[in-house]
């Protein structure tokens, strides 16, 4: 899946599919959001996005084994938005699919699960899944201003 138009900035890493490689991953976006005009607000948001989504696939793509995540940014200035997508190979799934969680309940009523792809879809601007190829391909895109 290729990135969209309008590209003005655009890198990818590639890290092992585990928990310990979080900080990598971090790291990377936040170096990458430092190049831009982006709140606090949003930084935040997207940290626990990325978090999110990074140790669902590290806990769950390859299990029990372990394989690889490429995670890439992209940020455009027409309009100002950054997108970070996350592709790999490990076991098809859809988050988007499943139901959300009943914040409604309390936790003791609540079923485990899916608070944090909740709050990925509430806090984002568009989060969308495919599976191509054998690879999964989460994106999450938030506009900056």
């Amino acid at each position: 899946m290729l990135f969209e138009r309008g590209i003005d900035a655009v890198e990818i890493i590639t890290v092992p599919a585990k928990p310990a490689a979080l900080e990598i991953v971090n790291t990377f976006i936040q170096e990458k959001l430092q190049t831009i005009d982006c709140s606090k607000h949003i930084r935040m948001q997207l940290k626990l996005a990325v978090e999110e989504i990074f140790v669902n696939i590290s806990s769950y793509a390859y299990h029990p084994g372990i394989g690889q995540v490429e995670v890439g940014v992209l940020i455009d200035s027409d309009p100002p938005t950054v997108t970070i997508r996350f592709l790999d190979q490990g076991h098809p799934f859809n988050p988007l699919k499943q139901p959300d969680a009943d914040i409604s309940l309390s936790a003791q009523d609540r079923e485990i699960g899916g608070l944090g792809i909740l709050l990925v879809k509430k806090t984002m601007d568009q989060v969308n899944y495919t599976y191509e190829n054998g690879k999964n391909i989460l994106t999450i895109k938030k506009e900056i201003e």
